[in-house]
């Protein structure tokens, strides 16, 4: 005797040996024997033997036409033995039985399973649906074959092009483009990025890095909404009396947040003035525009444009533009003359004359350390002016250095990027990649740069005490000591700042292209309005949620964004080494099997200097460019000298892992295929290193 029974839906037959009341014995065809339980036996049979009948049971169930069986199936439950009967004959055999128990196990849609071989037909409405959907699955299968024989072939199809960094970096698995994907990368043992690169869906390198951080972060467009106007600033501010101040920034900066002014030179007692484009003083929290800067939070700076957070026209009325009398928060510190000491300070909300818009690109070989200190001619606008702000400035520089226990060093430049199209001019429009790129460089703590960067430090962090001076809440970054690790960190009180040693300090420097800068002006608005009251009239109160949030926001959003920086300034850089033609470079190690280029912004892997000591020169061959990874490809040529050079300040140059080049991480997951591989801020402020100056 033999016997058909379920095992975990798996259908199995065997010789049996020994029967109980509740259980069988069952001996299968491999010898193996196994325990069944009685309610699991489907059905008993003396011939043919178990493989046979499976055999034939198999070829009987592939030719029941469920359609047929369908309606002939009872309205009420049955077994799979009375569907036998029903289909083929009243005498159908353990063939006929086993194949009609096969095919409808397999048929689900037409009939619900109800156990022990018992089935119920599915109703006529959902057997049309089921048989709707198994089709519109056929179909799509049919669909992804194609797409992948096209991905394969070398072409990509329209769909796929569309969805391509959706596939890429945030694919939806369900999704047929990346079904097709993944079954090319699979057939053609490519990586995805190489068979997408191959197959024609990347054009441009440029674009491609483009518009995956537009896919990522602006995915509803750059653009913003229309009717935005800039509203006025009260009237009512009175013109600061005997200003003039200036602002030093590059020729392309349009966002000039800041201005300085000195008067009283020679009276022992110089009123030194912080001015700040106030766009505060025109619209409040929540307003349209503050909605649009909430959103962007910040400007994204990248070589040959930038994606501003308020739209240009609003930018436009509010920035210090040199003939007019802007509105602005000023921060007026008086500085005993000899001393440099600081002796007091006060916050003014008026207008201020801006006399005039200095460029650093124009004056940073004219402005000399030498010309300031008188030892060389001063023959530029603003050189009395200048020359004190130069001496606050190493003043200032000194008694931080003093409170963070050792210098700052400035031993890597600040680079400049310029884009140039076939025409030699800027592009005006977004570039392409195509554009001739020239890289300059520009010392880190040069004259001007040290004077705007200390200015800043001196007005963020005299802001921050004042509005906790009033019980304020602000937005304030701190850093609780040097040690390697210890990262700065934004929070709502404040706190010391080890590496700019100062007691406490806030942004609120660059309310024009920083949300963060703008929420503090608020507050700091308060404060200069209402005085000791000013906690119970400023926008954020203490403990207010609303900050926290804010906090989180802007992390994630300016991390993406000097991200994306990061990366669109490597690849001008890899960039340049191909139109350049450059094949050897000069590099000094880091850690890890990494080179920091002497001469460009560029860190990359070279094998063999993994054991070399941190700051030894090397020579490296520049092997080949990846523009969509962004990697650089080099071999060790030579080591260029024997002790390790300066490494800088370890505390202050502990950015490599920054620096180094990182993997293009993609979302795409490709069994059996390979897996792919994967600057400082153009902006007004100049920071100085390891500070956090803003």
């Amino acid at each position: 005797m033999y016997a058909l029974f379920d095992d975990a839906g798996k259908f199995l037959a065997g010789r049996v040996i020994a029967e109980a009341e509740a259980s069988l014995q069952v001996e299968l065809d491999s010898g193996k024997r196994v325990k069944v339980k009685a309610g699991n036996v489907m059905l008993r049979f003396a011939k043919p033997a178990p493989a046979e009948l499976m055999k034939q049971a198999q070829a009987v169930a592939a030719e029941i036409d469920l359609d047929l069986a369908w309606q002939f199936a009872p309205d009420a439950d049955f077994g799979f033995a009375d569907l036998a009967r029903e289909y083929f004959s009243a005498n159908a055999g353990p063939e006929q039985q086993a194949g009609a128990l096969l095919r409808l196990f397999e048929a689900p849609h037409y009939f619900r399973r109800l156990g022990k071989g018992q089935f119920r037909k599915a109703p006529e409405d959902l057997v049309q649906a089921a048989l709707a959907g198994i089709e519109k699955k056929k179909l799509i299968a049919a669909q992804i074959d194609a797409w992948a024989v096209e991905l394969v072939a070398g072409t990509c199809p329209p769909p796929v092009r569309d969805q391509l960094y959706r596939i890429l970096f945030k694919p939806d698995k369900n999704a047929p483009e990346y079904k097709a994907v993944v079954e090319a990368a699979r057939r053609s043992h490519r990586a995805p990025l190489d068979l997408l690169k191959r197959a024609g869906a990347i054009e441009s390198p440029y674009q491609f890095h483009w518009r995956r951080f537009l896919f990522e972060v602006f995915p509803k467009g750059t653009g913003f909404p229309a009717g935005l106007v800039a509203p006025p600033v009260d009237d009512g501010l009175a013109l600061a009396e005997g200003v003039a101040a200036f602002s030093i920034d590059d020729s392309a900066t349009t966002e000039i947040d800041d201005a300085l002014s000195v008067r009283g030179l020679g009276s022992g007692s110089v009123s030194f003035g912080v001015h700040i484009a106030a766009p505060g003083l025109a619209f409040a929290p929540d307003s349209p525009l503050d909605r649009i800067a909430r959103e962007r939070l910040s400007t994204v700076y990248m070589p040959g444009g930038k994606l501003t957070m308020l739209p240009d026209a609003v930018v436009q009325a509010y920035t210090l533009t040199e003939g007019r009398d802007c509105p602005a928060v000023s921060l007026y510190l008086t500085i005993d003359e000899h001393t440099l000491e600081v002796t007091g300070h006060t916050t003014v909300l008026e207008r201020v004359r801006i006399a005039a818009n200095l460029r650093h690109d124009k004056l940073d070989a004219v402005v000399t350390e030498a010309s300031l200190k008188g030892e060389a001619p001063a023959d530029y606008a603003f050189a009395a002016e200048l020359a004190f702000c130069h001496r606050l400035a190493l003043a200032c520089k000194a008694r931080r250095e003093v409170v963070r226990g050792k210098p700052e060093t400035f031993n890597r430049p600040d680079y400049n990027f310029r884009l140039a199209g076939a025409d030699g001019l800027p592009p005006v429009a977004e570039p392409d990649g195509s554009e001739t790129v020239t890289i300059s460089t520009r010392r880190r703590g040069a004259p001007l740069d040290l004077i705007v960067a200390e200015a800043m430090i001196l007005a963020n962090s005299t802001w921050g005490g004042w509005l906790a001076q009033f019980g304020v809440p602000g937005i304030y970054r701190s850093q609780a000591s040097l040690a390697p690790g210890i990262k700065v960190r934004m929070g709502v009180k404040p706190q010391p700042h080890a590496g700019m040693g100062v007691a406490q300090y806030t942004w609120a420097t660059s309310p024009l292209r920083r949300y963060v800068d703008l929420v503090n002006q608020w507050q700091i608005v308060a404060c200069a309005r209402h005085g000791r009251t000013a906690a119970l009239a400023a926008p954020f109160k203490p403990r207010d949620a609303m900050l926290f949030s804010l906090i989180s926001a802007f992390d994630g959003a300016y991390s993406a964004y000097n991200d994306f920086q990061n990366a669109i300034e490597r690849f001008w850089t890899l960039r340049w080494l191909e139109q350049s033609g450059t094949t050897e470079l000069v590099a000094a190690t880091m850690k890890d099997g990494l080179v920091r280029a002497e001469t460009l912004p560029l860190v990359f892997r070279v094998p063999g200097t993994e054991g070399l000591p941190r700051g030894v020169h090397v020579r490296c061959r520049v092997a080949g460019v990846d523009l969509l990874t962004l990697d650089l490809h080099a071999t060790l040529l030579a080591r260029l000298d024997e002790a390790a050079a300066d490494a800088g300040d370890a505390g202050e140059e502990d950015d490599d892992e920054q620096a180094a080049p990182g993997v293009l991480a993609l979302a795409i997951d490709v069994e059996d295929a390979g897996a792919p591989e994967a600057a400082p801020q153009v902006a007004s402020d100049v920071v100085p290193a390891g500070t956090d100056a803003g």
